[in-house]
């Protein structure tokens, strides 16, 4: 598919949403409980929608909030709640609305003070660090952000106890009563005004940025960033992440520019993605393209999404790297930099994720640990530190601190950006020239993803194929191997297929909150076997889901 026209220009004003009235319609707005497309529905990382269409309103934040009191309470967590929320137009009117349920709830919450933002692996850290040495009295977390969603989406997601995205039996619980509610016009929400709420004794507004900037050094040698004199630029891409650069380079004496310092709920800063949108995708080489421009500017350069879970590294050599690519690098200089990481500690990546990576791992002599898409699955490893290093093809990771216990189990783009920082400083060569040293070990893989519109009717019907459905024997030349839908990690539903031959494999998945599905493809031959994988893989996906 070609780029839109506008893809890596700045954006036009056309393109720019009016905030004000985004907001208004998200308090005026009344989803119709009788349209599947209104209810709340939690994908791989939350509840996603806009107000504009009914899908991120009020009545929803409403409900999801006293959903999620009532799943704590059942659950017997009652310690305190730790809740961000990241730069989106909706994040700000969902954050009062969620305090008037939580205060109305008498649940204990921290929120950053002074109406501040914060990022997604700070509220994971958080909540891990308060719940360290205790067995009971466990706070938990609200994260309000739809990601790198384009502006006039909004997003409410919940973590438990262990710090990471929740997994499917909360959600599925806090989706059918959050629906429950919004079904009866949420008779069953306790509420009290803002007024009340924010004054409430349960109500606590705190500094989140100090603790985790102080924790750092527990995860990366920033002493070696320093020392080195490592330029560092970041673009924040208008996000939650913004507030935490200028205190981490004068805590640390680091060198670090934030090119980008400005925090617009419009993002009229951007450069518009591949399909025509504004869509904060630190991952994309058309949102990247006014970082990438500066490339000769930095010695290391990384841009992060608005709620800062996710990374694009930037480097003289080759601008954007591909976030696979990136994966395979950070991988290999972890498992030789990070000596008290147990041996036995697995190498988690998502099975649409690059098989560079599978490469990398074995010739560490490590277990490679692959699971369905979705941050959640590598959650309890991370928790454990029995899994070092959890990556996703989107550009989402996080690893252990250096003395090999858990550091967040929720993505940290930020921790991923410094690493790249580190990497340059430890060994001289920029992460551009590690993945060339890695290329020349194992051979260049030719890798894709494609987004293409479908039926909610056609979704189900890929979310739900058996392998059966695949009548196909051959791909791209060569005799398929393995028809999965399930994944060989941990036997979890990977809510979609992957189809795998002897020198490459194609895997495909509706999306949780557009009217799309995700084709996934790589080749270990060249870029044209890839285009043929891609063709095939296509007509493939349409057949089983005609």
């Amino acid at each position: 598919m070609s780029p839109h026209p506008l893809a890596g220009k700045p954006a036009p004003k056309d393109l720019l949403i009016d905030a004000s009235q985004l907001e208004a319609k998200f308090y005026e707005s009344k989803p119709d409980p009788g349209n599947p497309n209104q209810l709340v529905s939690f994908g791989t990382s939350g509840h996603r929608g806009t107000s504009s269409n009914g899908t991120f309103t009020e009545a929803h934040i409403l409900a999801i909030t006293q959903a999620i009191c009532e799943y704590r309470s059942g659950q017997g967590i009652n310690g305190p709640l730790f809740m961000g929320k990241d730069t989106h137009a909706l994040s700000r009117p969902a954050e009062r609305v969620a305090l008037e349920v939580l205060a109305a709830n008498s649940v204990e919450t921290f929120i950053q003070r002074d109406d501040g933002f914060t990022p997604t692996p700070v509220i994971s850290r958080a909540i891990l660090a308060y719940n360290r040495s205790r067995s009971d009295g466990l706070g938990d977390g609200i994260v309000i952000t739809p990601s790198h969603n384009p502006p006039g989406d909004g997003g409410f997601k919940y973590n438990p106890p262990n710090g990471g995205p929740a997994d499917t039996d909360a959600t599925g619980w806090i989706q059918n009563r959050a629906n429950d509610l919004l079904r009866s016009g949420n008779a069953g929400v306790r509420r009290l005004s803002f007024e009340s709420a924010i004054k409430a004794s349960t109500t606590h507004a705190e500094d989140f940025v100090t603790p985790y900037l102080m924790d750092l050094p527990n995860v990366i040698d920033l002493e070696a960033i320093r020392s080195a004199g490592v330029k560092i630029g970041v673009d924040p891409l208008g996000g939650a992440a913004v507030g935490y650069w200028r205190p981490l380079a004068e805590r640390y004496g680091l060198d670090i520019t934030v090119v980008n310092p400005n925090i617009d709920p419009a993002f009229g800063f951007m450069t518009v993605d591949h399909d025509g949108k504004i869509r904060m995708d630190c991952s994309s080489p058309w949102a990247m393209a006014g970082l990438v421009d500066l490339k000769d500017q930095f010695d290391i350069a990384f841009g992060n999404d608005p709620d800062a879970d996710r990374h694009g590294i930037v480097v003289p050599s080759r601008g954007l790297l591909n976030p696979n690519h990136y994966l395979a690098v950070a991988i290999r200089y972890l498992l030789s930099h990070r000596p008290q990481w147990s041996s036995s500690a697995v190498v988690g990546k998502t099975l649409v994720s690059s098989c560079l990576i599978d490469r990398v791992v074995k010739s560490f002599a490590r277990m490679l640990w692959e699971v369905p898409v979705g941050f959640k699955w590598f959650t309890p490893r991370l928790y454990d530190g029995t899994c070092c290093f959890g990556g996703e093809e989107s550009a989402g990771a996080s690893f252990l601190r250096r003395d090999g216990t858990v550091w967040s189990t929720d993505k940290d783009g930020i921790i991923l950006g410094l690493l790249a920082a580190e990497i340059s400083a430890g060994t001289g060569k920029d992460p551009g020239v590690h993945f060339q040293e890695i290329v020349g070990e194992f051979g260049m893989p030719f890798y894709t993803r494609i987004d293409a519109a479908v039926s909610s009717e056609q979704k189900n019907r890929l979310q739900k194929l058996s392998p059966e459905a695949v009548t196909a024997t051959e791909l791209a030349g060569e005799p398929i191997t393995a028809k999965l839908t399930r994944a060989p990690g941990n036997d979890a539903p990977i809510g979609g297929l992957k189809v795998v031959s002897p020198s490459g494999w194609f895997a495909a998945r509706p999306s949780g909150t557009e009217q799309i599905y995700k084709l996934y493809a790589e080749s270990l031959k060249s870029a044209e076997h890839l285009a043929q994988i891609v063709e095939q893989a296509q007509a493939i996906v349409s057949r089983s889901i005609a």
